[in-house]
């Protein structure tokens, strides 16, 4: 994907988590992440704490990287929280490179979400 596209589409998938979440302003990255986390756990609360902020970006990151095959679902706790298992590595690259790359996943993220139900868009 060229940059220019990327930047299309990613500012397409802000504007989607902008006017869904009825926001003023763009979300950012750890913020679409942290989305993505909560919609691979199922369910919402306004009070998540610190902690479980985190380990909802984890798994969003985690969701995003299976898509290139570095991780794979190995199912839920007792809770119902979704585990990812890393199963091969992940090449070193410098942070504007892991940005672009997840920015990327997001993008096919929500492109088979919308796909899933078109008239949620």
């Amino acid at each position: 994907m060229e940059d220019w596209q990327l930047d299309f589409e990613w500012l397409q998938v802000q504007h989607q988590v902008k006017d869904a979440m009825r926001k003023d302003s763009l979300p950012d990255l750890n913020t679409v992440l942290f989305l993505i986390g909560i919609q691979e756990l199922g369910r919402w609360r306004r009070d998540f704490t610190k902690e479980e902020k985190q380990d909802l970006m984890h798994i969003g990151v985690c969701c995003l990287l299976s898509y290139e095959g570095y991780y794979e679902f190995a199912g839920r706790d007792e809770d119902g929280w979704p585990h990812w298992r890393q199963v091969r590595e992940i090449p070193v690259q410098s942070v504007a490179d892991q940005e672009k790359f997840l920015k990327a996943k997001a993008i096919q993220y929500f492109k088979e979400m919308n796909a899933e139900a078109p008239d949620q868009q």
